[in-house]
């Protein structure tokens, strides 16, 4: 559990970000450290660019790993926080629109996250292949649509512009010019299945259900349901390519010529 001084650093709950340490967020964290966790081997010894960082904590977990990280985000009060937060990680503002580095110049862009929120996924993909040498790898992760807004073209974030099904981003990225060397997705363990049973096989409904129509982090959570998900690790995940329409997020590692 937190206290208010971990309140206090973290950053303000918006519903477009995941951040550690809060309770009521800690599937989302959770589920998004998995993906980190599978492909930060990638990173391993390399300068990395970490395009859309967020809060900062993949960032950070690259940095133990990476030779250099630079994380850009758009948000001012964000990029303060990763530089407070992080100082192993290097940090600008910056419109993933434009990457400010010369052509050639970083061994992996890291984008977790992101590219659901991008108007023009296209570009930012050319710019992503433009800033990597030759041989370097594009790492994605982001919400499988088939499973998270399912039934629908619009998604049910209303920070989402464009979510994608896998041959959808598997399609993006070729047409990028990256060669696909993997694509797998994120999927609920043995353990976190164990648990959903508690809560009619969906522990996301049951998140959902308490809180749809509330503002973020205003909700009421009841005690079990909070508990079962403040439990939660990221190894309750599981990032493999069996099944890759029914996965919940997609985990993609693309490579420029």
């Amino acid at each position: 559990m937190t206290n208010a001084a971990t309140r206090a650093e973290a950053l303000h709950l918006t519903g477009e970000r995941t951040v550690p340490g809060i309770p009521e967020e800690n599937y989302w964290f959770r589920r998004h450290e998995a993906a980190y966790l599978a492909l930060l081997p990638h990173c391993a010894d390399a300068t990395v660019l970490e395009a859309g960082c967020g809060e900062g904590y993949g960032a950070g977990l690259i940095a133990q790993q990476a030779r250099r990280v630079l994380a850009l985000d758009y948000d001012q009060p964000t990029i303060e926080h990763v530089a407070r937060r992080y100082p192993d990680v290097a940090v600008a503002r910056a419109n993933l629109a434009y990457l400010p580095l010369r052509d050639g110049t970083v061994d992996v862009v890291a984008n977790f996250q992101v590219i659901e929120h991008l108007w023009d996924q296209d570009s930012f993909l050319a710019e992503c292949f433009r800033v990597l040498r030759p041989s370097g790898k594009l790492l994605v992760t982001t919400p499988n649509r088939l499973t998270f807004t399912p039934d629908s073209d619009t998604p049910l974030n209303p920070f989402h512009t464009r979510e994608l099904a896998p041959s959808e981003l598997d399609g993006l990225l070729r047409a990028a010019g990256f060669t696909v060397a993997a694509l797998n997705g994120l999927h609920h363990a043995e353990t976190l299945r164990t648990t959903e049973t508690r809560y009619g096989g969906s522990i996301i409904d049951a998140q959902l259900d308490v809180v749809m129509g509330s503002l973020p982090g205003q909700a009421t959570w009841p005690a079990d349901l909070l508990s079962d998900v403040a439990a939660i690790r990221a190894d309750d995940f599981s990032v493999h390519d069996d099944d890759l329409d029914a996965s919940l997020d997609l985990v993609a590692v693309a490579v420029r010529p």
